[in-house]
């Protein structure tokens, strides 16, 4: 399933997925990847400077991540164009949700400004069965 939110022309697509190969549930540990789609529709390039999670596990309350850009790079993205990548997290539960913003530069004018990452929901398939 596919979540996405568009926040001033640029898109933000997540696919999550439960990862079996590296989840132990008998230890509490749900992994799940998510492949995010950054899509400038916009009229200007963009940077991402920086990202802020808040991650929600059932049971176990909210963690907030925070750091800058995303997996080690501060991608600049044309106009028309995206940038795609993949990371993972690790829940307790198996069951919560994930949210957050990115903080982009507006590389013509050099303001910063937010853009949402939509809500997306975890489930791990050994507790959906």
């Amino acid at each position: 399933m596919m979540f996405s939110k568009m926040t001033s022309n640029i898109k933000v697509s997540v696919v999550p997925e439960y990862d079996s190969k590296n989840s132990y549930p008998s230890e509490n540990r749900h992994v799940f990847k998510y492949h995010i789609t950054i899509e400038n529709d916009g009229s200007f390039p963009i940077k991402v400077i920086k990202r802020k999670w808040l991650i929600f596990d059932v049971g176990f309350g909210y963690t907030e991540i925070t750091g800058d850009g995303v997996i080690g790079l501060t991608p600049e993205i044309a106009v028309g164009e995206n940038f795609t990548y993949f990371s993972n997290v690790m829940l307790r539960s198996g069951v919560g949700n994930m949210s957050g913003k990115y903080l982009v530069r507006n590389m013509d004018t050099q303001e910063n400004f937010e853009i949402d990452i939509p809500k997306f929901n975890l489930l791990s398939e050994v507790l959906s069965n």
